[in-house]
Formats: structure tokens, sequence, C-alpha cells
């Protein structure tokens, strides 16, 4: 679902500045893959949901959500959201 929505995000930028759809989500690409090594960078999600849910918050309005499966060492990209859309 997150490859998914990062791509609706990208499409509905791109309608009016293709450049800045094309930089917003290289720079989601490069700020998700930080959590690769520091999974903790998010923080815990907000009241109402789950206590396994993280949240980066990328640029001012990005928003990604994400879980930590320490047993796999993996970290787990779910959605990307935009902080006007509804969570998660």
């Amino acid at each position: 679902m997150a490859r998914e929505d990062l791509r609706a995000i990208v499409r509905y930028i791109g309608k009016d500045n293709p450049t800045r759809a094309q930089s917003f989500g290289q720079v989601l690409r490069d700020k998700t893959g930080m959590l690769a090594q520091h999974p903790q960078l998010g923080r815990q999600g907000r009241p109402g949901l789950p206590e396994w849910l993280r949240e980066l918050v990328v640029y001012t309005n990005g928003i990604v959500f994400y879980r930590v499966l320490t047993e796999r060492r993996t970290v787990e990209i779910l959605r990307v959201k935009h902080a006007a859309q509804q969570m998660p």
C-alpha cells in the first residue's frame, strides 16, 4: 500500500510541478532508507493508533507510517500519507 500511496502523491504533485514531484519522491525514498540503520528515527504513532506503529515526518506534510520487526531485523513501511489525508 505504501508504494501505491507514494505513486499517487507523486502523480498528484506532478500535475502542477513535475520537477517538484520527482524531488519529493527522491527525498522520501532517501529519508525512509535511513530507517534501515536507524529504525527508531521516527516517533511512536499518535494517540488512538497501535503502539507498534511509528511515524516519520518527511517534509512538513509527508508522513511515513512504519513498524519495526525486531526479530526479523526489518522495518516495514506501511503507508505514506499527506498530513491532510485520513490517517493511516
